[in-house]
């Protein structure tokens, strides 16, 4: 039965592909099918269908390898799990109908059918659902290392100044970012002030304060100064409001601001040159 099903895919892979591309279009989230263009679906297609006809012939390494680089693709491409899935039960389906037209599968034969096709289909299933899951996790995780990483750049303006402009809310987990990379920079960067622009920090809180104020005394503990910009009148009322306490830190409502006053603090100035006639 097994080789009987082989053949039948062997010899019908064009159709399946055919029928398979219909019925994905037909029944699959719209959104999913539309990220790429009509040629790259009929190629991605005709792939995953080449990559479960395979586990008929390839050794398990091999499959196992083959799951593995369509996985990647398709993470890529952005088809969630559930194109996956529906895919997989597309085929199925397919195989079984075509077979009983043909009158491969009949009443006499079914059960043995199913019981071979589900062997078949089965471990499948687990594999390449299970090489999905591992991409996506992997793709998620290096996102948010590279998104945690961009969140709090340190940025050499001059020589000697370091800015870190600060965009969105921030929490223990991203203030714990903040403060490496501050430390961090100042050291490879040989910073004497560091700015910390809070001008994109829709809510300053209690915590959001107490953070920046930890980030600010562990940059003085490693020989630079550090001065936050960017109070609005809003951030100054609640910082009042809430008793606290900013007395040690060089604040400023502006970045402009901050420059100059950072260069001030390292012995230079800006200056306007006057064009010549």
């Amino acid at each position: 039965m097994r080789k009987l099903i082989f053949n039948y895919v062997q010899t019908h892979k064009s159709e399946i592909l055919g029928e398979w591309i219909n019925r994905m279009k037909q029944e699959a989230d719209e959104r999913a099918v539309q990220t790429m263009s009509a040629q790259m679906f009929t190629k991605t297609s005709s792939e995953f269908i080449e990559l479960l006809v395979s586990n008929f012939t390839e050794t398990e390494e091999e499959f196992q390898s083959k799951v593995t680089e369509f996985a990647e693709k398709i993470v890529r491409l952005g088809w969630p799990l559930t194109v996956i899935t529906l895919g997989l039960r597309i085929f199925d389906h397919i195989i079984t109908d075509g077979m009983q037209e043909e009158e491969l599968v009949d009443r006499h034969n079914f059960m043995e059918f199913s019981s071979e096709f589900e062997r078949w289909m089965f471990p499948l299933y687990n594999t390449i659902i299970d090489a999905y899951a591992y991409t996506w996790e992997r793709t998620v995780s290096l996102q948010k290392i590279a998104l945690q990483e961009l969140s709090a750049p340190l940025i050499p303006v001059f020589e000697k100044i370091s800015v870190m402009p600060l965009v969105g809310t921030i929490d223990t987990e991203r203030a714990k970012q903040i403060m490496e990379n501050l430390l961090d920079g100042v050291v490879k960067h040989r910073a004497e002030v560091v700015l910390i622009d809070i001008t994109g920090v829709p809510v300053v809180d209690t915590m959001v304060a107490h953070h920046i104020i930890q980030a600010a005394d562990a940059v003085r503990l490693v020989g630079a100064k550090c001065m936050i910009v960017g109070i609005r009148p809003e951030i100054a009322q609640t910082i009042v409001t809430l008793g606290i306490n900013l007395d040690q830190v060089l604040t400023t409502s502006t970045l402009k601001k901050g420059i100059e006053k950072a260069l001030e603090m390292t012995e230079r100035k800006i200056i306007e040159v006057e064009e010549e006639q």
